[in-house]
Order: structure tokens, then sequence, then C-alpha cells
């Protein structure tokens, strides 16, 4: 199946690794070009050269007002920008008793205020045809224990997500959510191994996922692929969960 998705060019933060690179390797494999940012520009260099010439990089972080300047770099060095996926990393792990007033108000810089940011700079700049996808959690439809910040915040960005594609669907604009459930990335890897045993986490994480084992980066990254193409383009307002089947409500 062709996506459609030959020299587009999308924008994808947080991409030096996990779920963010994943899709950015997709991307690249099916045709586009990227820019891939990180909050560390040589970080983001490297990432951006194992991916070939058909990426850069930039070193920024969601928190900043960079916005302007990643949409400006995709249209000098590839000459069009075509859509952006959001993806930031996961802000600090613990309970409601854990995490402080400083902790929250850093993840919601960068969590949140800073995804609005980045999709409110993409719609004024995009034409009928774009795409703005965020990387959420599956903490949009259900609480995970421990991830309290997250589960504060990430509904709040579906609920905008939704806003957003009732918005821009005028102009043929699409919006799109994703939801990763256990997928092998180091982020997950780090919150079992925040366990007395890690090996043991994994499995009974494992038993409750109907595909009984966790996602590999690939299989999100193509998924996420689909619905930023062209392929795509009847999708919008959607939170996909991307989870093996953890999520049991329709």
């Amino acid at each position: 199946m062709d996506l459609g998705l030959k020299d587009r060019v999308y924008v994808v933060t947080g991409a030096t690794r996990g779920l963010g690179n994943a899709v950015a390797r997709e991307l690249v494999a099916d045709g586009a070009k990227v820019v891939v940012t990180g909050r560390d520009e040589k970080t983001a260099e490297e990432a951006a050269a194992a991916l070939g010439p058909h990426a850069v990089g930039v070193g920024a972080d969601n928190a900043d007002e960079a916005a302007g300047r990643l949409v400006a770099t995709a249209r000098e060095r590839f000459g069009r920008f075509d859509g952006v996926l959001i993806s930031v990393g996961g802000p600090p792990p613990g309970f409601v008793a854990d995490n402080t007033d400083e902790q929250w108000q850093a993840a919601f810089e960068s969590v949140f205020l800073g995804a609005v940011r980045l999709a409110r700079t993409a719609a004024a700049e995009l034409e009928g045809g774009g795409v703005i996808g965020f990387v959420l959690s599956g903490s949009v439809h259900e609480p995970i224990p421990g991830l309290t910040i997250s589960n504060g915040l990430r509904p709040g960005l579906a609920g905008f997500a939704k806003s957003l594609a009732d918005e821009l669907g005028p102009r043929g604009i699409r919006v799109v959510g994703l939801l990763p459930g256990r997928i092998d990335t180091d982020r997950v890897r780090e919150l079992d191994g925040m366990s007395a045993d890690p090996e043991a986490t994994r499995a009974a994480a494992e038993s409750r996922v109907p595909l009984r084992r966790y996602g590999a980066p690939e299989e999100f990254g193509r998924t996420a692929a689909f619905l930023l193409s062209p392929a795509a383009s009847y999708v919008t307002g959607v939170m996909l969960p991307v989870d093996g089947g953890m999520r049991h409500g329709f």
C-alpha cells in the first residue's frame, strides 16, 4: 500500500529516541523527509544522521518557544511543511503525595503548554491536507498508578486535540492522537525497573495485554506513519490506542 508519503515533510519532536524516533524512522522509510528534535543539539543531529539525508536534527525543548523555528527549518531544508508529530518524554513518575509543585509546573510547561504552542503554530502554517499528531498515553482513558502528573495532563491534551480537530476540519487539516500502551522503550523499561523485581513486573504487565507481549517501537511507528499520511485522509479527531488490546473499553 502506498501511503503517499514520498517527499512530504514532517516535524517530529522528541525524536532522538523512543516512540518519536520510531515514527521518524518509519516516515523516512516510506519516503518522507523529517525534522527531528531533541533537547540536546548534538544528540538531535546524531539521530538525524542515523536516519540519512532526508532528515535534519534541531536542538529544541518543547517547553521553549521554538515552534516557529522548527517550521522554518522544514521549509528551508526541504521546501515544504506537511505536518507535525508532537511527542514529549513522560513527566516524572510518582503518586499524589510524591510530586512537588515544581515538578507539576515543569511538566505543564513541557508536556502541556509546549504541545499546545507547537500545535497552534503548526495550525497557522499548514494548508489543506496537513496533519497534527499527538503522542499521548493510555492515561487519557484510564489513570496509570504511579504516574499522577501524566494522569492529570494527558487527558487535557486529548481534549485540546479534539477541539483543534473540530476547528481545523473546515480547512482540510486533520488532528489525531496516539495512545501507546506498553511499548518496549527505554521509558517503559525505566518504569518497570523502579520495582523490586523488574522481570516479574514486566511479566505481570504482559499478562494483562491480550496479545501477551509488549509492543515493538516499530509497530507504534508504522501506525503513526499511517495516521500522518494521506492514506488516512478521512481520519481526524480520534485518539487511537496502540496497546495490544490493553484498553477494554470500546
